[in-house]
């Protein structure tokens, strides 16, 4: 019996056709063809589609290559409808952080080069249980948890009553604070007006302040979508974004009309009020500023920190970086 697996004859057939067909097509898009106006007067002459005509055309122009003018051989659907290995457990990792399907496929992107579409990361978190999301997933979702120094700072700013004061500035006065999200270190300064310029001012301040003292850069900073933060249409017109843009600092904005969001700062505020500002009076504006850099330097060196176990924020902060010096 004759052995036909070396015989090539289809296979020149296969690119014989090819090589006929591909220069009166490209004749046929350059409007140079005598025999047919139309590429659709192309495919139903020569009995093709299309679909599959362009698929081995544009497989070709990537490659350069006559091998990929033949058809390709294709395995068995059951290997390639299998989910990675151990990729149900990165899903489910991934939903009790609070993600849904498209943000799971998102990052599992970043880690992997084959992944589940985000249908089938549906049909997963069905087969856990986990099609819905807690309250915990919520909650756990809001959280802004960074691990490293500088990675992300909150700034906010917030309004002094005026009854803390003997004798009240002439107008309203404010603090704007800036703080680590890693290790909680902050800082503050009085400010006497909220318009853009004299707060980017003080924050450039604080940046170079916990930078000189505690060796702070800052990656990316957030704030609300006030006006002296906030410019969305012309950010290099406006002093704050520009001070950023200018630092090499990317700014983060909180959903419109959620603090949570900024809960880190926020909750500051709400130390800093129990701490100095409750129940206290204040000779003037400058014994405030005065009282409230002397509690900064209590805050971050000596005050003990309940969301970093008990450390201070000078403390952990110096752990972090020996920890990530040792490692390297």
């Amino acid at each position: 019996m004759r052995d036909n697996s070396y015989d090539r004859t289809i296979e020149r057939n296969y690119l014989q056709k090819w090589r006929f067909l591909i220069p009166e097509y490209e004749a046929v898009k350059a409007g140079r063809s005598d025999t047919f106006r139309r590429v659709g007067d192309f495919y139903r002459h020569h009995g093709t589609c299309s679909q599959t005509f362009r698929k081995y055309y544009n497989r070709y122009l990537r490659s350069g290559a006559e091998a990929d003018l033949l058809p390709q051989r294709r395995g068995p659907k059951w290997r390639e409808r299998r989910e990675p290995e151990g990729i149900e457990a990165e899903i489910v990792a991934c939903r009790h952080r609070g993600m849904n399907r498209y943000e799971i496929h998102a990052a599992l992107r970043e880690r992997r080069d084959t992944l589940p579409s985000p249908s089938t990361i549906y049909r997963v978190l069905k087969r856990y249980q986990l099609n819905r999301r807690t309250p915990a997933m919520r909650e756990e979702k809001r959280r802004i948890i960074k691990d490293k120094l500088g990675e992300l700072g909150h700034v906010d700013l917030h309004q002094l009553p005026r009854d803390m004061f003997l004798a009240p500035p002439s107008s309203s006065a404010y603090i704007v604070s800036l703080l680590d999200s890693c290790s909680r270190l902050a800082w503050a300064e009085v400010i006497t007006s909220k318009k853009a310029l004299p707060v980017m001012f003080r924050t450039l301040k604080m940046i170079n302040t916990l930078n000189v003292t505690y060796g702070l850069v800052f990656a990316e900073i957030l704030s609300d979508n006030g006006s002296e933060f906030a410019s969305r249409n012309h950010p290099e017109e406006h002093p704050f974004e520009a001070m950023l843009l200018e630092l090499g600092i990317k700014h983060r904005y909180t959903r419109p009309y959620r603090p949570q969001t900024n809960g880190k700062v926020e909750r500051f505020w709400r130390t800093l009020d129990d701490d100095v500002i409750d129940g206290a009076t204040f000779d003037s504006l400058d014994h405030f500023a005065n009282e409230l850099f002397e509690y900064l330097v209590y805050y971050n060196n000596h005050r003990p920190h309940q969301a970093l176990g008990g450390q201070t924020p000078k403390d952990f902060a110096l752990a972090k970086t020996q920890a990530i010096q040792s490692a390297n």
